[in-house]
């Protein structure tokens, strides 16, 4: 078995009811996810679901049914986990679940790259997993502080800079597929 596993964090149906939605970057994401998880399937790599569930209403409540993948996710994943904070490790039973299989390696993927996928990359890193971030099938939205908006590939540069050969590996979906 591999000692790898596709984390997919939050590609779910809750942001297409946001009000900061997009869908400038959506094809190419994915796209690059789709090709992604294509390969991992195929390499016997298994894909790990997570989705962001939040019941104070809103897009994230589990009540309104959004917390579900979006169309273009045909994949079976291995398991799935629901999470409530911004990282996929905290009280969902990630952690367990990879080391009762001897999973060392995590990759990255999924939405809001500097939040979500980020955090979630610095915990498995502290947690003493080699992780891997796919920054091209991550999909985050423009955001504005103090009057300065960082468009998606700002955010998305941000990200690979501060995680870069600290807490992860940046890499392409075409060279993780190489690695496999």
């Amino acid at each position: 078995m591999s000692r790898t596993a596709l984390i997919n964090i939050d590609t779910q149906l809750s942001f297409l009811h946001c009000d900061f939605w997009q869908e400038d970057d959506f094809p190419v994401f994915r796209q690059n996810m789709t090709a992604l998880i294509e390969g991992a399937l195929s390499h016997g790599v298994p894909v790990v679901d997570i989705f962001h569930v939040n019941d104070n209403g809103g897009p994230f409540s589990s009540e309104n049914g959004f917390v579900a993948p979006m169309s273009f996710l045909t994949h079976q994943p291995a398991v799935t986990f629901y999470k409530h904070v911004h990282n996929a490790f905290t009280d969902t039973g990630l952690d367990h679940w990879l080391r009762t299989r001897d999973i060392n390696h995590v990759m990255i993927c999924g939405m809001r790259t500097e939040q979500c996928c980020e955090t979630t990359a610095r915990v498995a890193s502290d947690l003493g997993y080699k992780v891997t971030f796919v920054s091209e099938a991550t999909l985050t939205f423009p955001m504005t502080h103090k009057g300065i908006t960082l468009d998606s590939d700002a955010l998305r540069h941000r990200t690979e800079t501060v995680l870069d050969g600290r807490f992860a590996t940046i890499k392409t979906v075409s060279e993780v597929l190489e690695s496999l």
